[in-house]
């Protein structure tokens, strides 16, 4: 007996309709213990489901930064006692440390168009000023968000340390010297009278690539690890690298170099 027009149709469309649900949801399993509902709003793509949010307020994704911009997670500083205790640092004045969480691919130089490379990556570790950047909230965490400029050293590791930190850009990481609480006369100064004293003055310990010029390249350094240099009152950050006192200080600012021995 010869099949009616009626049954070839139905079954074609059939046919062509499993096609088309096989091809539109190729990684698409349906067994029999998961129900469609639950099967069709299964997604391969996660990050298109994750909610983001700022200052309590939804955003539709992740932040990235623009520029030379840089996004921080800010961390406690750490300080070790002599028996290997950690302490958090309780200097207010001290620069804050965080981790580079995003970072901006650089700015572009007004006058040339050369772009600026960002220093730091996502996952280095940064030193920065403690009234620099724009304090924000994301996704229930602080971060600071602030630019590559404010970065006064980074170093890959968990603790700063004099084998890993590298001063930014134009910066220059001097070692300083404890000042001496007896003058040459032989008269006793009173630590309390030398606490608020900022030294000038001291030993290079490392020396940063350079400022970078409009043509994308790094200027000369004025100065190199071990020369003795004096820079301007006032003007270097203080940072405690493995309990000794150091001082970041921007080459702009040295005042004098004495080449090393």
């Amino acid at each position: 007996m010869m099949p009616s027009y009626t049954s070839l149709f139905v079954a074609a469309m059939a046919a062509a309709t499993t096609s088309a649900f096989t091809t539109n949801f190729p990684s698409t399993q349906i067994s029999s213990s998961s129900s469609p509902s639950s099967t069709l709003f299964m997604s391969s793509t996660p990050e298109l489901t994750k909610q983001c949010f700022l200052d309590g307020k939804k955003i539709r994704g992740p932040i990235t930064p623009l520029g030379n911009f840089v996004l921080v997670r800010t961390k406690d500083t750490l300080d070790a006692t002599d028996g290997g205790i950690l302490l958090p640092d309780q200097a207010k004045d001290r620069p804050t440390e965080g981790e580079v969480v995003a970072a901006g691919p650089g700015k572009l130089h007004p006058h040339t168009g050369v772009r600026i490379t960002n220093p730091v990556t996502t996952g280095d570790s940064v030193l920065f000023g403690k009234f620099d950047g724009h304090d924000m909230n994301y996704n229930e965490e602080p971060v600071t968000m602030i630019r590559d400029d404010d970065v006064l050293l980074y170093y890959k590791g968990v603790r700063m340390t004099l084998a890993n930190v590298i001063p930014c850009r134009d910066y220059v990481l001097v070692a300083i010297e404890k000042q001496k609480t007896e003058t040459s006369s032989g008269i006793v100064v009173a630590e309390t009278v030398m606490r608020d004293y900022n030294p000038c003055e001291g030993k290079v310990a490392k020396v940063g690539e350079g400022r970078m010029t409009s043509t994308g390249e790094f200027s000369t350094p004025p100065c190199k690890e071990g020369d003795f240099v004096k820079f301007r009152d006032y003007a270097g950050n203080e940072v405690k690298i493995e309990g000794k006192e150091y001082s970041l200080v921007r080459m702009v600012d040295i005042l004098t170099s004495i080449p090393a021995p």
